[in-house]
Parts: C-alpha cells; sequence; structure tokens
C-alpha cells in the first residue's frame, strides 16, 4: 500500500497542471478515460464549474484559522477525473484549504490512469470519486474523505430510494444544493475527519 501511495503522489499532478489538463481537453474537444459525449460535454460544463468556483469560493474565517493552524505535515492526494461533476464542485475547495496551510500539499491523480490505487478506496465496491486520501510523510493514510460530504451522500440516498436511480433531473438538483451550500460542507466534514473540528 505504501508503495502504491508514494508512487501515486510523485508521478501526480498540482492543481494547476490538473486546469491546465482540463484547458486542452476541451480546446482538443476530447475528455480522459474511455471517449464518449457525455463525458467530453461534462468535462467542458466542468471547466467552466472549477474556473467560477476558483474565482468566487470562500473559506469561512474561522475555517481558514484552522487550517493556517494545521498541526502536521501530509500530502492530500485526490483521485479525480475532469469529467466528474462531484470532483469539480470539491476540488477547488481543496485547494483553497491547501493554500491556507502550509503543512498540506495537494496533488491530484487521474482514476482511470491509477486503477491499483483506486481499488483500495472502493466506495460500497465502486470506483466513485472524487476521494481525498489524507497521508502523512511516511506515506501512511490518516483519513479520507469522499466522494461527497455527508449532506450531499444523503441527498443521494433519499433520492435513489424515492426514485430508484439518479438521473437528470436529481443530476440538477444537485448542482443546485452545491450552488446553495457554496462549499461549506465539504470544508466542514474534511475538518471533522481531520478531527480538527470546528
Amino acid at each position: 500500500m505504501k508503495y502504491i501511495i508514494e508512487n501515486s503522489i510523485n508521478n501526480a499532478m498540482d492543481y494547476t497542471q490538473y486546469n491546465l489538463l482540463f484547458k486542452q481537453l476541451v480546446e482538443a474537444g476530447s475528455t480522459t478515460g474511455v471517449q464518449t459525449q457525455e463525458k467530453i460535454d461534462y468535462t467542458k460544463l466542468n471547466v467552466s464549474r472549477s474556473k467560477r468556483l476558483d474565482k468566487t469560493a470562500e473559506i469561512l474565517t474561522e475555517q481558514a484559522q484552522i487550517l493556517k493552524n494545521f498541526p502536521d505535515k501530509q500530502t492530500w492526494l485526490v483521485i479525480s477525473e475532469p469529467w466528474c461533476g462531484d470532483a469539480a464542485q470539491t476540488l477547488p475547495y481543496l485547494n483553497k484549504m491547501a493554500q491556507l496551510s502550509e503543512n498540506i500539499y495537494l496533488r491530484i491523480v487521474l482514476r482511470d490512469d491509477n486503477p491499483e490505487l483506486m481499488d483500495k478506496f472502493l466506495t460500497n465496491g465502486t470506483r466513485s470519486i472524487p476521494i481525498l486520501i489524507m497521508v502523512d510523510e511516511n506515506f501512511n493514510v490518516n483519513q479520507t474523505f469522499g466522494p461527497r460530504s455527508k449532506a450531499a451522500t444523503k441527498l443521494v440516498a433519499d433520492y435513489k430510494t424515492r426514485h430508484g436511480k439518479i438521473d437528470d433531473t436529481f443530476k440538477e438538483m444537485l448542482q443546485l444544493w452545491y450552488n446553495q451550500d457554496k462549499g461549506l460542507s465539504i470544508v466542514n466534514d474534511i475538518l471533522e475527519t481531520t478531527e480538527v473540528a470546528l
């Protein structure tokens, strides 16, 4: 496991490189992994979502203070894909959190290029993303977060119970929820996960 984690971190992108990949894919009318029109369309949509959040997303003052005093050096290794809507909503906040702390080093890998890593962090047996893996300086996994906040996970579960599956109507509802939540659930859940709760 440590070897997989270390190798993944060494081959990972930083946030700027990930966004450059995003831009190049959209310009080429392409995406990562298996090429489907749906994934290509989502990649294009997610670029605009990420750009907007990079400009507008904010970390609350009390959250920022905790992050500035984050006690231990660690790498936040994120498994993601440009076509993933939840990743587009989550990564800008992870980046802003990491920027607030000298002790958090954010790195990103693509799910479909890293199946061995992904299969160590399945969610109910599925390769759901994004997954944030918090790793100490010795490549030990401290905690994980993802693919969604507890509140968003409940929305998904409740909708599946009522309707049997996730459809386009729900995806629009989830997008509206993300817009209203403004990353609060993501940041709070991660701080709770790291046991540096508000």
